[in-house]
């Protein structure tokens, strides 16, 4: 996030100060979002004065975006979108010199470096058989890692590292994001507990890689939440309303599953936390989004501990623990059904904006997603709710629905795969039939003719025989 200011500046508005005196307008914004409009390229901004847009034109000399509002004052506000053009590594103190010098209404105020906190925890045995092969936020979600959705929301934001609080397999995940960080430009590190230290501990234990002394707010994740990610208007809520801490809540049908934050709805503000509550008390419950600042640290010992539980509701007990309610979708995708119900969602939400993402033609039903490497013979019907990875090969006369095909993966003549999970490399046998929340590990080949009825079957096994009720094969 780059923001600039323009200097005290000389005026006469409206005769108001008699002698054309200095007025000190600050203009702090946070670009939102640039769009094309009618009238060409325009922007959207959140600052102390609210939120505004209009048109502006980029500068490729200073690598930046001109902007004048609808009161006539200029502001200079550089965009992260533009990384090939506009980067943070490009900032050399000359280049800031420069930068005022060619334009030298506007006074830069520098860079702000954000951070965040992936809670990645341990050994993700609810996903198990696909975790045995992959640590759990490796996992594919939609054709990608499901950290990796997070991590790209947090880049697009402006966060300029992320740190992944882990106690199992550190040296897988930075080995596979290696790739990622360099891709996306961003600083992926670790911070590897020796014991489980709950949700809150790994925040102790990340303090030096969190606190750089700007004094801003980072974010912390759980990495089993799939969402739109509205992180922009988390920020503006943050600093709207000057309290501590920022926690998202989405709202649910059966709140008496879960722990439900009480909140008063005007301001947001948290003023207590009722776990599992018999009586109808709310129905927002806590979405695993939060943006802390620093001073939350102060409150967290380097111990086992729970923010949940512990940390939270000592901060709402000050009266500084504030809840924004979630936009669109959300689910805690960490065990099969929700997973699946977390793809029907994800996808959803990729129609509701158009995206060219999702697949068109005769042989789909619904919302569908296909790696472009995938193959897709004659005669499928594919969909709704399905997610089919790279390198997979889909034979003739295949129905899919409500299903997640992952990297690899052939599925053979007439087969027939519903409500399921087909780990990486697997092969599902001529007319074979999957249903009832069947999920295969990594490597798995089921025989022809071969029905599953939620079978749970670990890596590298070959499957002859039929699976008439669920059960774990090992």
């Amino acid at each position: 996030m780059v923001i600039l200011r323009p200097p005290a500046y000389s005026s006469r508005r409206n005769g108001c100060d008699g002698g054309g005196g200095v007025h000190h307008l600050p203009f702090e914004a946070t670009l939102l979002h640039i769009y094309t409009s009618p009238h060409g390229l325009s922007l959207r901004w959140q600052g102390a004065r609210g939120k505004g847009q209009g048109p502006c034109k980029f500068i490729k000399e200073s690598k930046a975006l001109l902007y004048s509002d609808k009161e006539s004052i200029p502001a200079l506000i550089s965009s992260n979108l533009f990384p090939d053009l506009f980067s943070e590594s490009q900032f050399t103190s000359r280049q800031l010199s420069q930068l005022n010098s060619d334009h030298p209404q506007f006074h830069f105020l520098g860079v702000i470096k954000m951070k965040a906190l992936i809670l990645v925890g341990g050994f993700g045995t609810r996903l198990r058989p696909l975790t045995l092969s992959v640590p759990k936020p490796l996992v594919d979600f939609a054709n990608k890692p499901m950290i990796l959705h997070q991590i790209e929301a947090l880049k697009a934001i402006g966060v300029t590292e992320v740190v992944l609080a882990i106690n199992y397999q550190p040296e897988v995940m930075l080995n596979f994001l290696k790739e990622f960080e360099k891709k996306l430009g961003i600083k992926i590190t670790c911070s590897q507990e020796t014991e489980p230290l709950g949700t809150a501990g790994p925040l102790a234990l990340a303090r030096d890689k969190l606190i750089d002394g700007s004094g801003e707010p980072f974010f912390v994740l759980n990495s089993d939440v799939i969402s739109e990610y509205p992180l922009n208007e988390m920020i503006s809520f943050h600093k709207g309303h000057g309290g501590e801490a920022s926690i998202m809540v989405t709202k649910v049908d059966e709140p008496s599953k879960y722990g439900v934050v009480v909140m008063e709805e005007t301001t947001g503000r948290v003023e207590r936390f009722v776990e599992k509550p018999k009586t109808f008390v709310g129905n927002k419950i806590n979405a695993g989004i939060y943006l802390l600042n620093p001073s939350v640290l102060d409150r967290i010992e380097l111990r086992p501990t729970s923010i949940e539980k512990e940390v939270f509701p000592n901060i709402a007990a000050a009266n500084k623990l504030y809840a924004m309610v979630l936009p669109g979708f959300w689910m805690d995708i960490g065990q099969p059904k929700d997973y699946i119900t977390g793809l029907r969602f994800y996808l959803d939400s990729l129609r509701k904006r158009s995206s060219a993402e999702l697949a068109s033609g005769s042989h789909f039903i619904g919302n569908v997603l296909v790696d472009e490497s995938a193959v897709i013979r004659d005669g499928c019907l594919i969909g709704p709710d399905v997610a089919i990875g790279p390198g997979c090969v889909i034979e003739s006369g295949v129905r899919l629905s409500r299903c997640s095909i992952m990297r690899g993966v052939r599925i053979k003549k007439h087969a027939c795969v519903s409500n399921s999970i087909i780990g990486w490399h697997s092969t599902v046998g001529r007319w074979a039939r999957l249903e009832n929340m069947t999920i295969l590990g990594e490597d798995v080949h089921l025989g022809d003719e071969v029905y599953s009825n939620g079978g749970v079957v670990l890596p590298h096994k070959e499957i002859k025989s039929s699976i008439l009720k669920p059960e774990i094969v090992m």
